[in-house]
């Protein structure tokens, strides 16, 4: 049996009805995580993630109280080759080793090996050892307004593949992500990253039950689009509000809010889409429903970040995965849906003899 390997690439891309049904319960999204801005040096590393943890819980206790549930704690550091710079390759492991023993149940992210294609391919290599090594997330930035980093996927292309034999299973890949066109402050993993001074931080929203409860109910484009945007844009508010609140009792800065409806598990953006279609996800209109949906977070009147469209994570999401196993769409169906949202290529199982071309020519699509 030929074992797989996983992408995690995440692109954001420019980018008569039913009778409703009342629901039976407010269905309120969750908050996946805060994430906390930091910038690090080998000799001041426990104290900013100290400080970085006391803050974590005071926004945690924050927004719990204001009735969303979730806000677990996530760090990100700068970009790791700014501070291994010099050092050995153990040395550079055993250092990052030592940030993960100093938060051992934050998520912590180690930001860019590599920003612009100039940048030294080395910092690729190195993260290879890292996350083969290391629990932490990081990644690679293939595309921004200059365009491709040609040099940069050829990279991401051997991390995936070298991660993939080094790893069981190549499940380190789930910590790495080649993104595209993404703005620093990102609250999500693995496409985090900042080139600030740090005490900043962003919040990452987890609505795709929301989603499902609209779609459930409207079925008429126009009528769903108009009740998501309503929705995501009342609660997205209620959580800017207490982010501001933090903002100014803490004093550190708001970065904003990715209102993207992350799936997890049972929690499925793929059986939300199904309500819409009423059939399986990747049937004709699934890329209608993900216009809907990307257009209803960018709606939200507050202040984005991150990729704030929609996730079409497969191996996270429960459905998307018998979804995937049953055949109802594809590696090309997922590259058209990401022209009409943020999601890109993610979590996809690939055969264990998948080669660096090709890998190199899916992140290039």
């Amino acid at each position: 049996m030929r074992k797989s390997v996983l992408i995690l690439c995440c692109a954001i891309v420019a980018c008569a009805a039913d009778a409703p049904r009342a629901s039976s319960a407010e269905v309120r999204p969750r908050i996946r995580a805060v994430t906390a801005f930091i910038e690090i040096d080998p000799g001041n590393y426990t104290e900013r993630i100290q400080e970085a943890q006391k803050f974590l819980a005071t926004a945690k206790d924050a927004l719990n109280k204001a009735g969303f549930d979730g806000a677990g704690g996530r760090i990100t550091t700068q970009p790791f080759p700014q501070y291994t710079r010099g050092m050995k390759t153990a040395d550079a492991v055993r250092f990052i080793g030592k940030l993960r023993e100093a938060a051992p149940k934050e998520g912590f992210n180690i930001a860019s090996a590599m920003l612009h294609d100039s940048d030294d391919p080395a910092a690729a290599s190195l993260l290879i050892e890292i996350l083969s090594k290391v629990n932490v997330t990081a990644n690679l930035i293939t595309a921004d307004e200059q365009g491709i980093h040609w040099n940069a996927i050829r990279q991401a292309a051997k991390v995936i593949k070298q991660l993939s034999q080094r790893s069981p299973h190549g499940d380190a890949n789930f910590n790495f992500g080649a993104i595209a066109m993404m703005k620093p402050y990102g609250p999500y993993y693995p496409g985090s990253y900042h080139i600030g001074k740090g005490r900043a931080f962003a919040i990452a929203m987890e609505g795709a039950e929301v989603v499902g409860d609209v779609f459930r109910q409207y079925r008429d484009p126009v009528e769903a689009e108009k009740h998501l945007s309503d929705v995501l844009n009342t609660y997205a508010k209620q959580v800017e509000s207490v982010a501001i609140q933090l903002a100014k009792t803490t004093g550190w800065t708001y970065e904003g809010i990715d209102a993207t409806p992350a799936p997890l598990g049972d929690r499925s953006i793929a059986t939300a889409i199904e309500h819409f279609l009423g059939a399986p996800f990747g049937s004709v209109g699934t890329e209608t429903a993900s216009g809907i949906i990307t257009r209803s977070v960018q709606s939200t009147a507050v202040k984005h970040t991150g990729y704030s469209g929609i996730m079409i994570p497969i191996m996270e999401d429960n459905v998307l995965a018998r979804r995937w196993s049953e055949g109802t769409f594809t590696l090309d169906s997922i590259l058209a849906y990401s022209a009409v949202c943020a999601g890109g290529v993610d979590t996809l199982p690939l055969p264990g003899d998948v080669s660096e071309e090709q890998i190199a020519r899916i992140l290039g699509d």
